[in-house]
Order: structure tokens, then C-alpha cells, then sequence
């Protein structure tokens, strides 16, 4: 952006048909690239950018192999992604800092910086604002890479200055410092364009274009105010480790502290530096512990006699602190207080329910005793639990009453009364309550056909082959088919009914049901390929409850796509996956220090020293793989290696995890191919996920890939 910056100033002084001079002021490398552009560029020469040297391969590689015939596992990008170059000792303040630092350019040196100015500007006093030379004919715009906004135009006057005299008022400009007019007999002072005029009426003042928003600068650059004027520059910012760009595009220091990004240790103290952080040992304890060895240990207060315990106790120490145990044990019912005496305890007022209700607590020298309230009621009442009243008793549920058969008791306060029940009356001679007969009392208007007396009431009964209606006195004809007396078809008949079967079914022994033709026995499984189900008259074939739906063609089982469906309750942070049968809910997170740059796959961002950059993996990628418990070992499920593949390539391939039953195995094809085996048999459904690392060596560099594989072993196919 520098380099683009400077070459502009050629070009603006070679349209305006100046002379191309060079600028002491610029520096090196910004003053020869101005010299160059403004010449025409026909003597440009880059300037030179010193790089770190990368590693030149002794003999240029030989492709040996493409994609085809390769299940792309893993596969190398360009050299950049691999490069482990380490950054410089020198840091740049101008790129960090962006346009803070200088109004116009920023020159980076060898451990520091200097400010420069656009041509026809001088670097003033404080070495980073600039100001225009004084032989400046008009006051211009400068460009970079942005267009000049049009000239606005001169400010509007604000104050009118009266004089008496109209000739030569604006003589040598008047009292006005830039532009004097005469309107209505009056002098008038307005400013140049890029100024405005101040309070006073006479003198003009800069406008800040970039304040005011008054400039024409686009998103992505950032407007640079000047004498009368102002330019728009790009503005990247891209800030250096332990720093962020914050909303005002400035890089601020990150506080490792408090976003813990630190590394410190337990018992260390992580204190935050100007773009880093660094750890201090703790050398302060809690009460009762002393610092020795680096480490908090506890004090013994009862070893070093620093405890409080009196004459009667017993010092016993404890994690941080001790605690005084009396030398004297008292008895139950008594506690001991601070002197070590035993006084005794009164529970009926430390109690909360020394005692059941209706007795009173009183307390004797090391125990108490319980002692019931006397009320006395008269007859019909008791006293309650708490003693405290009468209440009544109720002779009807205790069954103290005197009633005698049939009669029902009701309480009354204090007594009882006894009632007959309905259907019965009171006879005075026994003094009891005797049935009524209402069969006798009223012959031939209770029943249709039959009345029987029982105790209290009445029944009504019919004669065979009727039954009582459903207002308890008549009688009508039994249909004994209402009752479903036969399993399928049944006939009535008077007085009884025919029990007869439809075609398929058979009359069973009993005369009532019928026999169903068994067909999943008589067929000995080959109707279904799951399960038969023998339906009256028929057959049916089901599934599996989950994972699976009946076919076309009736009998056999086909598998559900829960995910393709949607009848899955995976969220929406997770990826659905189908298996025979069931599915899976898989979540593809990449780990810290990778990025997710698709569905399945997490590159590595950055690397802090070589041993890092070649042991952590470069690139994660998963892989989903579905096969049935009747596979056939060894078996051949998952093939890996780089794409493509150049001659000196070698690999080595290691399970780092999730094969703790041994059901797994690598073996290499050839020096750059290998594959991951299944060399047991799982007998049941079950699921893995292996941690499958390659290790590329090429070009004496090891780089680090790592494939997690989910393999979900199903039960076969129905």
C-alpha cells in the first residue's frame, strides 16, 4: 500500500507536467519509486524486500500419481499453506498502528519510524503533521487512489462590517484576511475554498472535511484532513500478535488476564504486558498456612503453642486453623461451657416438642419428664389430644351405639339417635325394625312376571327365555346374539341361538368359537422375511418398530432415511446421518487454532515453532462409513494418502484412538497409499470413531494429517 501510495505523487507531478525531482523527505525505498512512476516507469526497479529463505528441493519432484483410483483422505495444498516461516525481530509501527502515527506517510526503520510528507508540503516541527510550502500558488487536493471531490464553494459570509466611506474599502483586501466583496454599500469577507470564516468576520479558519463529512471518501479508506483541503487514503489495518483492531480501526492490546488466553500455572498469577502477558509465582498464603518450598503448607498452631485453648482443654489441629477439646466429658443432659464446667440443659426449652400434646415439660437436673393436663367432660365428650378441650364423641363411627339390626345411626352432640333403613319399618312390640314385604302389599302391579321379596325391597324376575327390561318390572324376549355368545356368525333362534363360521374359519369343540387357518406355521418363514403375523382368515407381514417401513410388495423390509425425511431430532448444529435401521446426530466442530473451511474438514491457522508446525495436523477432515455385523474379515473399508502424490513421498499411518478392542488395523499399499482394515468380526451393532493420523514425509519436512472416521456396524438387512 506504501509502495502504490508514493508511486501516485509520481504520477499526479507528471500530470501537471512538473518537473520530477526527488524528495529527501521520502526516504528510501518511497523517493525512487516516486522518481520512477513520474518518469514514466521506464527505469522502475522493485525496490528490494528482504524475505526469509525457503528450503530449494534438491531434485525437482515427479508427479507419480493423480486422484483417480484414490479415495481423497487427506491431499496437500499449495507450499504457502505449509510454511512455517517464523516472523522478523523488527517491528513494523506503521503497519500496526496504520495512520496514527504520521498526518501524511510512514516510513518504517530498523527499530523505530519517521513521518514524510506529499510534495509541496514540509514536515513540521513536532516530526508528524504537515503543512503547505509557503510559494503554494491555490490551495489543491491531493489524491490517493481516490478522487478529488469537487472545489465547494467559498463560505457564506456572516458578518457585514459597515463603513463610512465606499471608496476603496477592499483596498489591499480590506479588513478581510482572504476575499473582500463590497454588497450593498457594505465589505463582506468570505474565505478560499477548504476554510471557513470564524467569529470575528474577518478571518478564515480550516474546515475539517473529515469531521464535518464533508469528504468523498469510500468505505475501506480513511480520510486525512489538510490546510484547506483533504485526501483519502486506503486503510488496511492488520494488527500484530496480542493486539485487536478495534471499532475505531485502532489496534488495542488484548488482556490475556481477563479473556483467558494465558498460560500460567496454578498457583502462578498471570499480570498483562503491552501485547503479552507474564506469570508470577504467588508468595502469599491463607490464614493458617506459611509459604515454604515455593509451596502453602499448614501451620501446626498446637506444635508451636500459638493456640487459645485454656487450662481444661486439649489443642487438636486442623487444615488451616485447630479447634479445643475439652479435657473433661460430660454427661448426657448436660454441656460443657467455655470454662470447661458441665451445667445442665434445659429441654423443654431447647426442644422444639419435648413432649406429645396434652402434656406439659418439666425439667429435672440432667434429664425432664412429661406430665399430662387433667380436664374432665361429661358424658357424650372426651378431651382432645392437646387436653386443652371437650369435644364430642361420635358414638355412630366408634360403634358404641345400641341400635340394633337394620337400624341406622346418627350422631347428635353428646348423643345418638337409630333410624330404620328404607324398606323396613318399626315394629313397637320387639322394639326393632322389621322388613316390608311389598311383593304381598301389592300383588301383581310390581313385576310383569314374577316378584321376589328380599330384604328391604324387591326383585323382579322373568320366565326362560326372557329377561327383565331395563325398567326393572317387564320382561322381553332374550336375543341371545346380542350378547356375541359365538366368535363370528351367530343365528337366533326361540328361546336359544346357532353358533355357524365364515368360509376359511372352522367350528371349534365348544359350539362358540371358531379356529383360524395358522398360516405362518403351515409356511415355516418363508412368507416374510422379518416376521409373520397370522391375522383371521390371513396373514401379515411386519417390520422392525424404528428405522424401517414395509415394501411394495408386502412382505419385505425396507430401510427408512430419517434424514432425508426429516423425522429425525437432530439440531441444527449437528449433520444427520443415515445407518440401516436407525440414524446418528454427528457434530463437525473444529478445534482451537483451525478453521472450518467446509462441512467435514478444519484447517490448521497458525503454528508458533517448527516442532509444532510438523506434529499438529495441518488439515482435519471426517469421514462417515456404514457397514453390516455379516461383513466378511479382514475387509478393506477405508483407503488414504496424498493427492497427489510426488516420487521420495513416504507415509506413516497411526490409529490414535477409539480402537481400544483391537477390531482395526493400518497397512501400507506402497510408500505414499495405505488403507485401514476391519481384521475382527463384530458380532453386534455397534459404533466407532477412529482417530486415523498420517504422516507425510516429503522433501525432509514431516507434515502431520489426521482423518476421523465414524463406522457404524449394523445388523444385516431384512
Amino acid at each position: 500500500q506504501q509502495c502504490c501510495d508514493c508511486c501516485n505523487l509520481g504520477l499526479r507531478l507528471r500530470s501537471e507536467g512538473k518537473t520530477c525531482e526527488s524528495n529527501i523527505n521520502l526516504g528510501y525505498p518511497c523517493s525512487h519509486v516516486m522518481l520512477s512512476c513520474c518518469e514514466g516507469g521506464d527505469h522502475f526497479v522493485h525496490p528490494e524486500i528482504k524475505r526469509h529463505p525457503e528450503p530449494l528441493p534438491t531434485v525437482t519432484p515427479e508427479k507419480v500419481s493423480e486422484t483417480e483410483g484414490h479415495n481423497e483422505a487427506l491431499s496437500i495444498s499449495n507450499e504457502a499453506e505449509l510454511s512455517n516461516n517464523l516472523p522478523g525481530d523488527d517491528l513494523d509501527e506503521c503497519l500496526i498502528y496504520g495512520g496514527e502515527l504520521c498526518q501524511h506517510l510512514c516510513i518504517n526503520t530498523v527499530g523505530s519510524y519517521k513521518c514524510s510528507c506529499f510534495p509541496e508540503f514540509t514536515l513540521q516541527d513536532d516530526g508528524t503533521s504537515c503543512s503547505p510550502d509557503p510559494d503554494r500558488g491555490q490551495v489543491t487536493k491531493l489524491e490517493a487512489e481516490a478522487t478529488i471531490p469537487p472545489a465547494a464553494s467559498p463560505s457564506q459570509p456572516i458578518l457585514i462590517v459597515s463603513l463610512q466611506e465606499e471608496q476603496d474599502k477592499c483596498k489591499d483586501n480590506g479588513p478581510c484576511k482572504h476575499i473582500c466583496s463590497i454588497v450593498e454599500e457594505s465589505v463582506v469577507c468570505s474565505c478560499l475554498s477548504g476554510y471557513t470564516i470564524m467569529a470575528d468576520g474577518i478571518s478564515c479558519e480550516d474546515l475539517d472535511e473529515c469531521l464535518a463529512g464533508a469528504h468523498a471518501c469510500s468505505r475501506g479508506q480513511l480520510c486525512v484532513n489538510t490546510l484547506g483541503s483533504f485526501y483519502c487514503v486506503n486503510h488496511r489495518v492488520i494488527c500484530a500478535e496480542g493486539f485487536i483492531l478495534n471499532r475505531h480501526r485502532k489496534c488495542v492490546d488484548i488482556n490475556e488476564c481477563v479473556t483467558d488466553r494465558h498460560t500460567c500455572q496454578r498457583r502462578e498469577h498471570c499480570v498483562n504486558t503491552m501485547g503479552s502477558f507474564k506469570c508470577l509465582q504467588e508468595l502469599s498464603c491463607q490464614p493458617g498456612y506459611e509459604l515454604k518450598d515455593g509451596e502453602c503448607v499448614d501451620i501446626d498452631e498446637c506444635e508451636r503453642g500459638t493456640h487459645s485453648c485454656k487450662v481444661n482443654f486439649v489443642c487438636q489441629n486442623t487444615e488451616g486453623s485447630f479447634y479445643c477439646e475439652s479435657k473433661q466429658r460430660c454427661m448426657d443432659g448436660f454441656l460443657q461451657d467455655p470454662e470447661g464446667n458441665c451445667v445442665d440443659i434445659n429441654e423443654c426449652t431447647s426442644l422444639p416438642e419435648p413432649c406429645k400434646p396434652g402434656f406439659n415439660c418439666i425439667n429435672t437436673v440432667g434429664s425432664y419428664t412429661c406430665q399430662r393436663n387433667m380436664l374432665t367432660c361429661s358424658r357424650g365428650y372426651h378431651s382432645n389430644e392437646e387436653g386443652t378441650r371437650c369435644i364430642d364423641v361420635d358414638e355412630c363411627q366408634t360403634g358404641v351405639h345400641r341400635c340394633g339390626e337394620g337400624q341406622i345411626c346418627h350422631n347428635l352432640p353428646g348423643t345418638y339417635r337409630c333410624d330404620c333403613k328404607m324398606g323396613y319399618q318399626y315394629d313397637a312390640f320387639s322394639r326393632s325394625c322389621i322388613d316390608i314385604n311389598e311383593c304381598w302389599n301389592y300383588p301383581g302391579r310390581l313385576c310383569q312376571h314374577t316378584c321376589e321379596n328380599t330384604p328391604g325391597s324387591y326383585h323382579c324376575t322373568c320366565s326362560s327365555g326372557f329377561r327383565l327390561s331395563y325398567d326393572g318390572k317387564h320382561c322381553e324376549d332374550v336375543n341371545e346374539c346380542d350378547t356375541s355368545p359365538c366368535s363370528q356368525e351367530c343365528a337366533n333362534v326361540y328361546g336359544s341361538y346357532q353358533c355357524y363360521c365364515r368360509q376359511g374359519f372352522q367350528l371349534a369343540e365348544d359350539g362358540h368359537s371358531c379356529k383360524d387357518i395358522d398360516e405362518c406355521t403351515q409356511s415355516a418363514g418363508i412368507l416374510c422375511t422379518f416376521r409373520c403375523m397370522n391375522v383371521p382368515g390371513s396373514y401379515q407381514c411386519a417390520c422392525p418398530e424404528q428405522g424401517y417401513t414395509m415394501a411394495a410388495n408386502g412382505r419385505t423390509c425396507r430401510d427408512i432415511d430419517e434424514c432425508a425425511i426429516g423425522t429425525h431430532n437432530c439440531s441444527a448444529a449437528e449433520t444427520c446421518y443415515n445407518i440401516q435401521g436407525s440414524f446418528r446426530c454427528l457434530s463437525f466442530e473444529c478445534p482451537s487454532n483451525y478453521r472450518k473451511v467446509s462441512d467435514m474438514r478444519c484447517e490448521r491457522i497458525s503454528c508458533f515453532n517448527y516442532l509444532d508446525c510438523q506434529n499438529t495436523p495441518v488439515r482435519i477432515t471426517y469421514y462417515q462409513l456404514n457397514f453390516q455385523t455379516n461383513i466378511v474379515v479382514p475387509a478393506h473399508i477405508f483407503r488414504i494418502g496424498p493427492s497427489p502424490a510426488y516420487a521420495g513421498d513416504n507415509i506413516i499411518l497411526t490409529i490414535n484412538k477409539g480402537n481400544e478392542e483391537n477390531y482395526f488395523s493400518t497397512r501400507r499399499l506402497n510408500s505414499y497409499t495405505g488403507i485401514v482394515y476391519l481384521q475382527r468380526q463384530v458380532k453386534e451393532p455397534k459404533d466407532f470413531l477412529l482417530d486415523v493420523e498420517m504422516k507425510l514425509w516429503r522433501q525432509g519436512t514431516y507434515t502431520t494429517f489426521l482423518a476421523k472416521i465414524y463406522i457404524f456396524i449394523t445388523a444385516h438387512a431384512y
